[in-house]
């Protein structure tokens, strides 16, 4: 039986998040909704849970592409909604977390504004919106935003895509 490592990730909306994680290999499950941490960051966030075999993918794989599929390096109005977090879920992997973060700040011309978080509580998304874009692929929505972050997914990080999940 494959061990399975989680963490949870937020930046835009959950219905991309969620599609975005969801075609990648090496990821199991995907449970979209609402994270919260702690203290000033206790509110709900939309966000994702990631189930994933990290011998296929590597959490410092899973940052990158959640860094580069959200507006990471963007502090915009609808930052408490959508907060640009990590939540992890012990001590070590939040260390491991933030020494990935800091090493990627290379890459972006602007500031990282995404945050590592100690992860406290989740609500899932209601039935009728989780698994979206794989429910809805040719909804406006989905042309609109959820393809061209999985087009992103294909240029930039195609080795790890699943190919079949994407139908575009």
């Amino acid at each position: 039986m494959k061990s399975l490592t989680k963490i949870a990730l937020g930046g835009g909306c959950h219905w991309c998040t969620e599609a975005v994680f969801q075609s990648l290999k090496g990821v199991e499950k995907v449970k979209q909704g609402y994270v919260a941490s702690t203290d000033e960051n206790s509110s709900f966030s939309e966000a994702v849970i990631v189930h994933f075999n990290a011998e296929v993918i590597s959490l410092q794989n899973l940052i990158e592409i959640h860094l580069h599929t959200h507006k990471s390096t963007s502090a915009h109005s609808m930052r408490k909604k959508y907060r640009s977090g990590i939540y992890t879920y012990s001590e070590e992997q939040y260390n491991l977390a933030m020494n990935i973060l800091n090493e990627f700040q290379t890459e972006f011309e602007n500031k990282l504004i995404t945050k590592v978080f100690p992860f406290s509580e989740f609500k899932a998304s209601r039935e009728a919106i989780q698994n979206y874009y794989q429910k809805n692929p040719k909804k406006p929505f989905c042309e609109r935003f959820i393809n061209s972050k999985l087009n992103l997914l294909l240029d930039k990080f195609s080795n790890q895509v699943n190919k079949d999940f994407i139908t575009i």
